[in-house]
């Protein structure tokens, strides 16, 4: 584990080899980078009681999902109003979202949902650490490291 209250730290595209399910548990932002890669990034995620991880799409990201803790209800669909596939998560469930598909995960549970997500290309600036939601969206420098790989013929899209 990284550096303070047992963060990773994100060290970039070098080898690393941490606690996952550790991590995913004990974070309790929003959205933590934990490892950013030329084409590769894993964040970890704190979604509170009835909050949820937000209505999107990714154009050209496949993007897998998995639940630490806490249980949640997972839509997907084609269109941000045409979410035809529901299904409940709970701890050890994964989500996997093909490219372009409209997505969110809520929070059904009492607890907060402990998820990480794993997805290519990076979309978020290394180590970038958001305690909530609203902190996310109101960020502007947020950028995905210059060394990184990038397709983005295609911005993504918000709810």
């Amino acid at each position: 584990m990284g550096s303070s209250a047992g963060r990773v730290k994100d060290i970039g595209p070098q080898p690393q080899s941490f606690d996952i399910e550790r991590a995913t548990k004990d974070n309790t932002n929003y959205r933590s980078v934990a490892w950013s890669g030329r084409y590769l990034q894993v964040t970890l995620m704190s979604i509170p009681v009835g909050g949820d991880i937000g209505l999107e799409a990714h154009p050209e990201t496949d993007q897998f999902l998995r639940l630490d803790a806490g249980k949640g209800r997972v839509q997907m669909g084609t269109g941000k109003d045409t979410l035809t596939f529901e299904k409940e998560v709970s701890d050890g469930w994964c989500v996997v979202v093909p490219a372009g598909t409209w997505h969110n995960i809520t929070n059904t549970g009492t607890v907060p949902m402990q998820v990480y997500a794993i997805y290519a290309p990076s979309h978020h600036a290394p180590g970038k650490v958001q305690a909530t939601a609203a902190a996310a969206e109101a960020d502007k420098d947020d950028a995905p490291a210059a060394w990184s790989v990038q397709l983005k013929t295609a911005p993504d899209k918000h709810g």
